[in-house]
């Protein structure tokens, strides 16, 4: 992973609505995904929440059939960079797959380092 930068002033903004865990998924509607997004540091703001949720999240929310959830604790400032899995829900809950990210505190909100998931059905999510 090159995520050397300091990514608290060099990030792109996730913004939208269907991003945050409480959105419904379309039943006939297309599933969002993110196996086409940029690597880099990233930032949820707006609609699609201040933070990647640390709960399971149930399947067929943030848009899409599989959503991602941080498995584990945001870091604290002096923790600096950390590594941390983001689990994809399915409709058991469990964290059956999961890919690795890093994630930073900048003090007033968080930025994690992604990069495109591996299906189409797999989708990072926001909450509040």
């Amino acid at each position: 992973m090159k995520c050397e930068a300091d990514g608290c002033y060099n990030y792109t903004n996730l913004t939208n609505a269907n991003r945050n865990r409480n959105y419904d998924t379309p039943l006939h509607g297309p599933s969002l995904c993110d196996d086409k997004l940029i690597e880099g540091w990233h930032r949820f703001v707006g609609d699609a929440g201040t933070k990647m949720p640390t709960t399971s999240v149930l399947a067929f929310k943030c848009g899409t059939d599989r959503p991602g959830w941080l498995n584990g604790a945001h870091p604290t400032v002096e923790d600096g960079k950390v590594k941390r899995k983001v689990c994809f829900s399915d409709l058991s809950m469990d964290c059956r797959s999961d890919i690795n990210i890093v994630v930073k505190n900048c003090g007033s909100f968080y930025i994690y380092y992604l990069h495109e998931t591996p299906n189409c059905s797999w989708r990072y999510c926001g909450t509040n």
